[in-house]
């Protein structure tokens, strides 16, 4: 049971949402704040059964810290962050060591907005465990997303010497240079996260906006589509698509682009311009 628990310990694992790409391309860039990875909702992880199942867990040993880390996981993954916030409390309490503690407790800061608190957990899961790589990644996130690069470059760097199958990682430094202009190692390390996670959408997506940023389009439509193979709910990569085909010429498919993605989230400004830019004569753009 505690080697199930353990597996289950940290819930910062897939990749960020796409939404987080930080390029110069105004037209890509998300709109809001950072977000949390891993605290969107998840039917099975955050269901009341399975929540139930797991404090059956705790009350059989009510002393073991991957119990209550497990459950604030599955309360964070619900949406859950104050009975989340509880669970890593108590964990800590137990365990005043536990790097995965720390780490799932400061994706619940970031949640709140309260980036120092976070960064000091992430600093306290390192300092708990060195060769905790999700933790150089989350603190990493959040100097990207205050756009502290060299920070996050740092934080990645040792991510990926601690953990070079971590496909998120070299993600997210490719986003970091991306969004200070270094495009082509951009691409190197997006190639990497493709190699090691090849049925995840994001990388191809950011890599597709970085052939963009080089003028290239044709390699950049190529990365879209594959993005969009991947996820066809994208409507950031539909919207990158028909920048790609406008940067082409090609008005028709830019058009048909935009307004899917526009369709899919009438809200996104980007796809609601990229469509009225390249409305045929006579016609109106969607959203």
């Amino acid at each position: 049971m505690k080697t199930m628990l353990r597996s289950k310990a940290v819930f910062l694992r897939s990749f960020p949402a796409t939404a987080l790409l930080a390029l110069t391309l105004a037209a890509c860039q998300s709109t809001g704040g950072p977000r949390v990875a891993g605290t969107s909702i998840d039917p099975a992880t955050a269901s009341q059964a399975n929540i139930e199942s797991l404090s059956a867990v705790i009350a059989q040993n009510p002393s073991d810290p991957d119990g209550y880390n497990v459950r604030g996981a599955a309360y964070g993954r619900a949406g859950r962050y104050g009975d989340a916030m509880r669970d890593f409390n108590t964990a800590l309490q137990l365990n005043p060591n536990f790097a995965p503690a720390f780490a799932n407790r400061a994706l619940i800061y970031r949640h709140q907005g309260k980036d120092a608190q976070a960064v000091a957990d992430y600093a306290h899961a390192i300092q708990a465990d060195p060769s905790y790589a999700p933790a150089y990644v989350g603190r990493g996130n959040i100097y990207r997303q205050n756009n502290q690069m060299e920070l996050a470059i740092a934080d990645y760097n040792s991510a990926i010497q601690q953990n070079p199958q971590d496909a998120q990682a070299y993600h997210n430094r490719g986003l970091a240079y991306q969004a200070m202009g270094q495009h082509q190692k951009a691409i190197e390390n997006f190639t990497t996260s493709i190699n090691l996670s090849p049925l995840s959408a994001e990388p191809f997506n950011a890599r597709g906006l970085s052939y963009l940023a080089l003028n290239d389009p044709k390699t950049a439509i190529d990365d879209f589509d594959e993005a969009l193979k991947r996820d066809r709910n994208s409507y950031l990569a539909w919207t990158n698509q028909g920048l790609a085909y406008e940067q082409l010429g090609d008005r028709k498919n830019a058009y048909a682009a935009f307004a899917h993605a526009a369709s899919m989230n009438p809200s996104y400004q980007p796809a609601k311009d990229g469509a009225a830019r390249t409305a045929p004569a006579g016609g109106g753009a969607q959203g």
